[in-house]
């Protein structure tokens, strides 16, 4: 008996709140072994897994093709989409397959829609769970007109679902005929702030604004310029995802060494003051999570940043700044009032814990129908 998680590979959000729940469940159900089906880069997983997890890496959708970190290119995005899903017949029997090899009594999809057909076609439960659906930001690029039958196609997945659990913040789920709504999943920070910026040589005594911009990282933003502009307010730290070279009012924490140190990047988030990114659902839980405000810029279209932008005011602070004005490091007044706000309880993060409950109802009534 297994449970295998198909998470996306758009970005890291995903994999970030599956790990989540992934190592929620695994604290829960030790009995249950967990497999984990994706492209997202294995060193994510083996920094934040705690439990013994199996990654079978592995393409399971196309998501959005992006030229960079703050923009989507739509029409390579819905050409992949067409491609990927031209083939599915085969995918989904080749899945369908594993899953049987697997002993899987349980699939977990975020949200890739050919993993939830696939469990269908191996009599397996699927759970969709997700703040958003392909299909609703397909449609939003006009994938009716321009890619004609991928929308439907996607439905027509999504509606074999069990159920779709749906996070805070959510858009979608149109097909899905069963729903539940989880509380925020996201990654609380665990060692104090005192001893995770000692640990990474940053300052004790004034407030840091750490650039997150996921796998495209800090390329393209001025962080001298941004450390400059933020003289006397604030430094400014990124990680070594990043080339650049530390100066004055500039950071650079090794990745490799923290993790080491077993200082993890939701202690780093908690240990910061703001975190200057784009507006998705990972990083403003985890922000929301440890208290920590958010300097958001617009990370070109894509539906789901209005509904983020509307709901996140409910979970942290946060604060817009235009893209040329993060690119040029031009941060001061918007850090300046970030700061000056009072500060912000964190939000509870209990949705991981949630879903690991759910799920484990879900295998007891499999391993009673057995």
């Amino acid at each position: 008996m297994s449970v295998v998680f198909y998470v996306t590979g758009h970005g890291f959000g995903h994999a970030v709140r599956q790990i989540a729940i992934v190592n929620a469940l695994s604290h829960l159900r030790p009995d249950v072994p967990i497999v984990v089906r994706t492209s997202v880069a294995p060193w994510l997983f083996s920094r934040s897994v705690r439990a013994s997890v199996r990654l079978e890496p592995g393409p399971v959708d196309t998501g959005a093709i992006q030229r960079g970190s703050l923009d989507v290119d739509i029409p390579a995005t819905l050409a992949a989409a067409q491609a990927f899903y031209a083939g599915s017949d085969a995918w989904i029997a080749h899945e369908a397959t594993f899953l049987a090899g697997e002993r899987a009594r349980l699939v977990v999809a975020d949200i890739p829609p050919l993993s939830i057909a696939a469990a269908r076609r191996a009599g397996v439960p699927a759970i969709g769970i997700s703040n958003f659906t392909w299909d609703w930001i397909y449609e939003d690029y006009d994938a009716r007109r321009l890619a004609p039958g991928l929308v439907e196609t996607l439905e027509a997945h999504y509606a074999c679902a069990s159920e779709g659990w749906r996070l805070p913040m959510y858009g979608g789920f149109a097909s899905f005929a069963t729903l539940r709504d989880l509380p925020l999943v996201a990654r609380v920070g665990r060692q104090p702030r005192d001893v995770v910026r000692a640990a990474l040589d940053l300052p004790l005594d004034r407030p840091l604004v750490l650039v997150s911009l996921g796998g495209y990282g800090a390329g393209g933003i001025d962080l001298h310029g941004a450390a400059a502009s933020l003289r006397g307010v604030a430094d400014v730290v990124a990680t070594s995802f990043d080339a650049f070279t530390p100066g004055d009012g500039v950071h650079r924490v090794d990745e490799a060494a923290m993790y080491g140190r077993r200082i993890r990047y939701e202690d780093l988030i908690a240990a910061v003051d703001v975190v200057a990114s784009k507006p998705g659902y990972g990083i403003i839980s985890d922000c929301a999570a440890n208290a920590t405000a958010l300097l958001y810029a617009d990370r070109g279209r894509f539906c789901e940043y209005d509904v983020l932008v509307r709901e996140m005011p409910r979970y942290l602070e946060a604060a817009f700044i235009g893209q040329e004005d993060l690119r040029a490091g031009r941060w001061r007044d918007a850090v300046g009032e970030l700061l000056g706000r009072p500060p912000r309880a964190a939000a509870p993060a209990e949705g991981a814990a949630t879903a690991a409950a759910w799920l484990s109802a879900w295998l007891d009534r499999q391993l009673r129908r057995s």
